[in-house]
């Protein structure tokens, strides 16, 4: 495998995911959900950050960081809180309890999505598995 090959799979294993996350109920809103995830994922690797610095991270517009950060609160996933030393800045925070949106994010099924992407969905979900666990990634 080359850079190019290992960036397209990376492509199309986050268009599998997106494809897996359900929308209903959720409504129109002017980001997508995977961009949504990013943002989430920034706060919780970051607590205490801003939309600033997410965006810088990112390399999301901060306009859309923003609106991410909207929709994770109303969500309950994200709490804000006015940074002590610095009253004018607002600093975000991962909620200890996860949110009923994203319990129903990570209880999606992938088998569905799996099955139009893959001939074998048992062997493809293990590998899956097992990659997460060679590059250490957190669920």
């Amino acid at each position: 495998m080359n850079v190019t090959e290992l960036y397209l799979l990376g492509r199309r294993l986050q268009k599998i995911a997106e494809a897996a996350i359900p929308t209903e109920g959720v409504g129109e809103h002017p980001t997508s959900t995977g961009t949504v995830l990013i943002v989430a994922d920034d706060v919780r690797d970051h607590p205490g950050t801003t939309v600033t610095e997410i965006a810088k991270r990112t390399g999301l517009v901060q306009s859309q960081v923003s609106n991410c950060v909207a929709r994770l609160r109303e969500a309950g996933t994200v709490r804000a809180e006015p940074d002590p030393s610095d009253r004018r800045r607002t600093l975000l925070h991962p909620n200890a309890d996860v949110s009923p949106r994203a319990k129903v994010i990570r209880d999606a099924p992938l088998e569905p999505v799996l099955a139009e992407a893959t001939p074998d969905v048992p062997e493809t979900l293990a590998l899956l598995d097992r990659l997460a666990v060679l590059l250490k990634i957190e669920s």
